[in-house]
């Protein structure tokens, strides 16, 4: 699926991924391909991308990473999935 994380500054990231796992505000989800259309607000906490993907220079301090995940932490957004796109929308 794709995925792209947008903040009241730039762009963070645009490209294909896995699964992602969100801090939704009644409980953490995850969505994967093929996952039913969705709008949901997130609240603080982790984001966590499942897949080998490449984050550009200026925001690589942004993200923590791991051998698995890629992981930002936010203090709030929106979330949006429709026909494998997913756009993240964060502060």
């Amino acid at each position: 699926m794709y995925l792209e994380i947008i903040s009241p500054e730039k762009t963070l990231f645009k490209g294909e991924v896995e699964s992602i796992l969100f801090p939704g505000t009644y409980g953490d989800f995850q969505v994967l391909n093929n996952h039913a259309p969705i709008v949901s607000t997130l609240t603080k906490g982790k984001v966590k991308i499942i897949g080998k993907i490449s984050i550009e220079e200026g925001v690589k301090d942004k993200f923590e990473y791991t051998d698995k995940e890629t992981i930002l932490d936010i203090d709030s957004g929106t979330v949006e999935m429709n026909n494998n796109q997913v756009t993240l929308l964060v502060d």
